[in-house]
């Protein structure tokens, strides 16, 4: 067993991880760190573990656990880890934007592993800290990787995808209280959203002459989940292209091309990214879809620890989804 601390674990993202890990049989929850909180039970925050757990936050850390993970707004990452420090030993996954794009990759001598398992997998078994891939950028780039590698991404590429509120956090705003996103669609932060750079960047890694990425996310009026669509030119035919998608993903635990149309309930609650592919005359439809607090955050996050630690890949992982 190894034990495992979580920084910030009031929000969505720390919920989630602590679900997961109060079922993994290799992992014990050492603490669970809340400036909030601090004292209060868990539960408190996070009603659907009440009778599971008998966990409290707390305003302290352990520099000697095992495995910590990072679940603070963007930003404050790197400001928690210029304040405490842990052992030499002690893994770190980060689950902000901190630390995703190469430029900001390193820390006071800590070089963080961009941490896409599907794209990665071998350094991540090699790593010591991680970053933790963005909800969107996962959902897009698993969509779009198998094009690069193949060196298929030459003309622009069109991605509308359609995100939960939880995607927002925990704190509500004005476009994330009820009253306005229920009933409700909206798009923001056209051509602009942030993950665009870590998507860039893998894409890039795989293909040097990867046409322009034209992104515009949108706002869903339900809890969680992420539907993305993408479309580009493509000269092969449907069925060239799931043969490429299969052979891509072929060891990949959590990637599935489905031969029917794919949608949100098939993923909501798991750790599955879903892809779909549809040609239509000159273009390639690619449909990706995954839940944005697990294959999005936190269980992306938990894959990254088991690969770490050299655990069952699906170890804690094994959810289902609730499509009824």
């Amino acid at each position: 067993m190894i034990k495992a601390g979580i920084i910030g674990g009031s929000g969505y993202t720390g919920g989630e991880l602590i679900r997961i890990l109060l079922h993994h049989s290799e992992v014990e929850i050492d603490f669970v760190y809340s400036t909030t909180r601090a004292g209060k039970s868990v539960f408190s925050a996070h009603p659907d573990l009440l009778g599971t757990t008998d966990l409290h936050f707390t305003g302290n850390v352990n520099a000697d656990v095992d495995v910590v993970f990072l679940c603070l707004g963007h930003g404050n990452s790197t400001k928690f880890l210029g304040e405490y420090t842990f052992s030499e030993t002690t893994k770190i996954i980060d689950l902000s934007n901190d630390f995703r794009l190469q430029k900001d990759a390193t820390l006071n001598g800590k070089n963080f592993i961009y941490g896409l398992p599907e794209l990665y997998k071998n350094e991540i078994e090699e790593a010591k800290y991680i970053a933790n891939p963005g909800c969107f950028a996962t959902a897009i780039q698993l969509g779009l990787i198998p094009l690069a590698k193949a060196g298929l991404l030459g003309a622009a590429i069109h991605v509308n995808a359609v995100t939960g509120s939880t995607g927002a956090g925990v704190i509500p705003s004005e476009t994330t209280h009820f009253s306005w996103r229920n009933n409700n669609v909206s798009w923001y932060k056209p051509f602009t959203h942030q993950h665009l750079g870590e998507i860039n960047e893998s894409l890039n890694a795989l293909q040097t002459d990867v046409g322009e990425l034209f992104f515009l996310p949108n706002r869903g009026n339900f809890t969680r989940g992420i539907l993305a669509t993408a479309y580009t030119k493509y000269e092969g035919t449907e069925e060239e292209a799931i043969q490429l998608f299969e052979d891509f993903y072929k060891d990949a635990k959590f990637a599935q091309i489905a031969k029917e149309p794919i949608n949100l309930k098939q993923v909501v609650n798991t750790n599955q990214c879903h892809i779909h592919l549809h040609k239509y005359e000159g273009t390639l439809l690619v449909t990706s879809a995954i839940d944005n607090l697990l294959k999005g955050a936190s269980g992306q996050a938990v894959q990254n620890m088991n690969l770490m630690f050299d655990f069952e890949e699906c170890e804690g992982l094994q959810l289902k989804a609730g499509v009824y």
